[in-house]
């Protein structure tokens, strides 16, 4: 019996099933993959929105889209490195 093998399972329907659960594994894989490109995208344009934001201000002057940009940015960040981990 093969190490993945389920008691009185066919030895060609575990070449099977383990056939099937790593093409599974490698289309979520690239689901991840194309995920975390679109998120890092998504990154760059909220990084570049907050920068012209900040450009704005100045010393006296803190605004409200710059908190909320920063925020976002904040929770898109934890995100992407969660997918990363595999999360």
């Amino acid at each position: 019996m093969q190490p993945d093998q389920l008691p009185g399972e066919d030895p060609m329907v575990t070449e099977r099933r383990e056939k099937l659960e790593k093409e599974m594994e490698k289309k979520a894989n690239q689901e991840r993959q194309a995920q975390l490109k679109q998120d890092t995208e998504k990154l760059l344009q909220l990084s570049t929105e907050l920068k012209q934001y900040v450009e704005k201000t100045n010393e006296n002057v803190l605004s409200v889209n710059v908190i909320k940009k920063a925020e976002e940015i904040e929770k898109l960040a934890h995100s992407v490195k969660e997918k990363m981990k595999g999360n």
